[in-house]
């Protein structure tokens, strides 16, 4: 076997190995790529008690209770499915029922997901492709999502817009 040849062999035998390595890592990790799951898609997927996944939907409207210690229960629905949620922590700020909302955890035995991080949609005009997607496939898309409200044009706002008028004034 000349250099060349023994050269052509070792190049192409790391490629093939790093191939291997490649669509392996891609196998493992092809669940985890989806920034969340909708629960149609959990139920779609059979998702087992115990895996961890991020959860994502809209907060059903009259499905909030609060109890002890911080125990919060809420229903994420898609459009399709509805998942029950249980939650015991501080919830953000953002978070009510109809809004979008982010859970990380797992599913229990029971069918619940025992979620240990919250997030709440941050901005009324934003919904992720997915979302967007999955809802006009339903039909329960609005021709008024990312439009501002009231008709107002989008624009540069100042840093002086949001300031009380009357501080504003009290300083003239």
């Amino acid at each position: 076997m000349t250099r060349k040849q023994r050269r052509l062999t070792i190049i192409g035998g790391a490629l093939f190995v790093l191939a291997v390595a490649a669509g392996l890592v891609l196998n493992a990790l092809r669940d985890s790529i989806v920034f969340f799951s909708t629960p149609t898609m959990v139920a779609e997927k059979h998702i087992g008690p115990g895996k961890r996944f991020r959860l994502g939907g809209l907060v059903q409207p009259g499905s909030l209770k609060r109890g002890d210690d911080l125990a919060v229960s809420f229903e994420v629905a898609d459009g399709g499915a509805k998942l029950p949620v249980a939650f015991k922590g501080i919830l953000p700020d953002l978070f009510r029922e109809g809004q979008g909302v982010v859970a990380e955890g797992a599913l229990d035995a029971d069918g619940v997901f025992k979620a240990d991080t919250v997030l709440a949609k941050h901005d009324e005009t934003y919904m992720p492709k997915e979302v967007a997607d999955a809802l006009k496939k339903q039909g329960h898309w609005k021709d008024d999502y990312g439009k501002p409200k009231g008709g107002a044009k989008p624009g540069p706002v100042s840093m002086r817009e949001g300031t009380d008028k009357s501080a504003a004034g009290a300083t003239q």
